[in-house]
């Protein structure tokens, strides 16, 4: 009765929509029109991805940490390691640069050689006052340049580490951007239009080779390769899919269909994401190409059953019926379970692949309905197929193809099962091997010159990625306490022994640096003043504090003297390595610090990004198990039987076991990028199990229960189809390892590997496990046949 019902409502579906051709086109010209007017909403992001949901303690804390000190992520580091810096053409050049960057609205502070300032005591006004390192009169001298160079490395060790690094002779300055413009378009103009060009100036002056790095740079240029891949993904995606589907039809108004359709579907995609005002970012760049890719399997399974038809009974009206009410169903669960695979993303409590998820579920089912009304429509204005373009359906390598895939399941069930059961220990131990990891610049292009520029960094100053401790004294002034200060001193001694973390800097640095100035800028007396000296040396600092135009400790202490901050720099070490640091840190922090009278908290955006990628990794473990259960249920719907729907999934679970175990032996971690892999994987894999389970229950009633026959006439048909789309969607996912980020890369290349295991699994493992469940009966089909 319900399935009366079904084929009923398709058939009313199908005259609907021939009968209202004219119709139905404008109204897809009209969407396309409105979508199109909402990509003047599209902008790239300008603010780091967030791994964790807004609630989140992690958050909160870095939360209050801005609000206490701002934001943190505006420094941009410029440096080099060349003697021949020290030269007057080459200093002049340098001052040229670094004033022009100090003149520029967009920056807020530059800390550099050139106008560096040290205190000095001056004993009648009982305070300390910044006076010029550099006698700019004197920088044409080459003697005083060197003079310079002596005292920067031998007496100042207040900006060891900051500034230079005493034993490589590397030097870099600090520039810092304007907190409110750090997360803006501005942001991109200041680096594109002013810094870059002023670097390259400098460069061609001197020869000597600069080095650039900090978040807003690095998250500036890597924007930018992002937008240039865009049209690169679209294009390749785009000509790979209809290369091969023209390959496998010979059809080129076959393939001009499915190109208008395919770049409808991507106008919407970008009209979607206009409409929502989401901004795109390295997962929502990929929408547009997902849909190219899936968008064509719709497309090979709706004119191949067209012509399928033609050639059984050269009826065109009956066959564009049959293609929407016949082929309209199983589609329609095939894309709905696509869509479910990325709609589990929306259930992370994460924005990012919230907006990801969603985006991309839209437009799966909307490039379905695209494809299941144009087609159809398109091919009734247009002649019956001609003999030549359904040669393809009698191809010999596919009819060689099924036989052997006939002759495997018919008689070697027992050879696909002992390879299956092989396959999966392979891949367990494979699994065992696998490691966890993240990193905030791991993803990005390993080929791009700012990536190198963090090597740099790395190397000579230990990182670039922030991290920040905020020390909460519980009461007002209680930073400049001796006592806090000896305690922030033994923690950042700790912070100095750990080779991932570069030198810490804190307000503890400036008391001992006044201690330095009160004693004539010896080096000897950089540290921490006793407590009979602490009384004048602290009120030195507190009278230089009022008077200079820049208080050199509000940006390490808040304006209460309540909270103090503990800035350090770690190198881009990962997830695993990074929890071990922390660790250590914070073992210190419990010992050091008396939790009555202290709150330490460790935060900073390199801290914020591993505990997102941790939450985020188990959260999209539990996406892909609630995708697993969420598909099997579709499916046990459609089909009504545990025993099919046991067979799907075992067939589909595989080639994700297989594909983690390949990460584990080829030591591809896993990370963001490489878990989504798998819900979409699996969303899509599972599409050829049910276009293979739809046919099947279909000849079953047609050829009165027989399962064998019907097995193997599902086989048949679906076989052809299974074939070809998963080509395509191999070797169309094999086109986002065009792509210079490592994430994009092992996406494309893991779904590809993950597909085309599938495609056997579906062509072999399948049908094998439907004849295996239904045993009693296809021993009772074969006796009645002896008879």
């Amino acid at each position: 009765m319900k399935k009366k019902f079904t084929d009923r409502l398709w058939q009313n579906i199908a005259r609907i929509v021939l009968k209202n051709r004219i119709t139905i086109l404008g109204v897809i010209l009209g969407i396309t029109i409105f979508l199109s007017f909402q990509w003047k909403n599209l902008a790239m992001t300008y603010t780091e991805a967030n791994l964790l949901p807004k609630k989140h303690i992690v958050n909160k804390q870095y939360q209050d940490f801005l609000d206490k000190f701002g934001e943190e992520g505006n420094l941009i580091v410029i440096g080099f390691k060349d003697d021949a810096f020290f030269t007057p053409k080459a200093f002049a050049a340098w001052n040229e640069l670094m004033t022009g960057l100090k003149n520029s609205k967009e920056i807020d502070l530059v800390i550099s050689l050139n106008d560096l300032k040290t205190l000095e005591k001056d004993t009648l006004a009982q305070k300390f006052k910044l006076v010029p390192f550099i006698d700019q009169t004197q920088t044409a001298n080459p003697e005083y340049i060197q003079k310079i160079k002596f005292e920067l490395f031998h007496n100042l060790p207040f900006y060891e580490g900051l500034l230079f690094n005493k034993e490589s002779g590397s030097i870099r300055s600090a520039v810092y951007i304007k907190k409110n413009i750090v997360n803006t378009a501005s942001r991109k103009t200041f680096i594109l239009e002013n810094l870059v060009p002023k670097i390259d100036k400098f460069e061609k002056t001197t020869g000597i080779d600069l080095r650039v790095s900090g978040m807003p740079y690095i998250r500036t240029i890597n924007a930018e390769n992002m937008k240039g891949e865009i049209g690169l993904f679209i294009g390749a995606a785009l000509f790979i899919t209809s290369l091969i589907f023209f390959l496998f039809f010979r059809s080129y108004r076959a393939t001009f269909i499915s190109i208008c359709i395919l770049i409808i579907g991507v106008m919407w995609s970008f009209g979607t994401l206009g409409l929502f005002h989401y901004k795109i970012t390295i997962l929502t760049a990929i929408i547009p190409p997902l849909i190219i890719v899936i968008g064509i399997t719709n497309c090979i399974f709706l004119i191949n059953k067209y012509q399928q038809e033609i050639k059984t009974h050269q009826n065109q009206a009956k066959a564009l019926q049959r293609v929407i009410s016949t082929i309209g169903v199983s589609t329609l669960m095939t894309n709905l379970t696509t869509a479910a695979g990325f709609a589990t993303f929306m259930i992370t409590g994460n924005d990012l692949l919230f907006e990801f998820g969603l985006v991309t579920s839209i437009n799966v089912i909307t490039v379905y309905l695209l494809t299941l009304v144009i087609v159809p429509i398109v091919y009734s204005f247009m002649d019956v197929p001609k003999e030549k373009h359904l040669k393809h359906l009698s191809k010999t390598y596919i009819s060689a193809l099924l036989n052997w895939v006939e002759s495997v399941v018919k008689n070697n069930r027992k050879m696909i099962y002992i390879i299956y059961g092989l396959l999966l220990v392979f891949s367990v131990i494979g699994v065992s091997q696998m490691k966890v990891s993240g990193s905030l610049i791991g993803e990005m292009p390993k080929t791009a010159s700012f990536f190198k520029d963090i090597i740099f960094f790395e190397k000579e100053f230990n990182g670039v990625m922030p991290l920040e401790i905020m020390v909460d004294t519980k009461h007002k002034k209680g930073v400049m306490k001796l006592s806090t200060m000896k305690k922030m001193d033994e923690l950042q001694k700790t912070i100095a022994e750990i080779p991932e973390l570069s030198k810490p800097v804190s307000v503890v640095n400036l008391v001992k640096y006044s201690k330095q100035a009160y004693y004539n800028g010896k080096p000897e007396y950089y540290e921490l003043p006793t407590s009979q000296e602490q009384a004048f040396i602290l009120s030195y600092a507190k009278n230089a504090t009022k008077d200079t135009k820049t208080n050199l400790m509000k940006s390490y202490v808040d304006s209460t003297g309540r909270y103090a901050r503990i800035t350090t720099f770690m190198k881009d070490i990962g997830t695993q390595e990074m929890a071990r640091v922390e660790k250590k840190l914070k073992a210190k922090i419990d010992k050091v610090f008396p939790k009555d009278r202290y709150e330490v908290t460790l935060t900073g955006k390199a801290l914020v990004f591993q505990k997102g990628t941790s939450y985020l990794i188990d959260n999209l473990i539990e996406s892909l198990i609630f995708a697993i259960f969420l598909i099997a249920g579709l499916m046990a719907y459609l089909f009504r039987s545990a025993k099919m729907v046991m067979a799907s999934v075992i067939t589909n679970v595989l080639p994700l076991c297989i594909t983690s175990g390949l990460m584990g032996y080829f030591g591809i971690p896993l990370k963001p990028s490489t878990i989504l892999v798998f819900s979409i994987a699996f969303g899509i894999s599972v599409d050829n199990a049910i276009q293979f389970m739809a046919k099947y229950r279909h000849d079953l009633n047609l050829y009165n229960g027989k399962i064998k026959k019907s097995v193997f006439s599902a086989l048949r048909e679906t076989g052809i189809s299974t074939f070809y789309t998963s080509i395509v969607l191999i070797v169309g996912f094999a086109t986002f390892t065009l792509s210079s980020f490592s994430g994009t890369i092992a996406l494309g290349g893991l779904i590809s590997c993950t597909l085309m295991f599938a495609m056997f699994a579906n062509l072999l493992v399948l049908p094998a496990l439907v004849l295996t469940f239904e045993k009693k009966r296809t021993k009772k089909e074969d006796l009645e046949h002896t008879h």
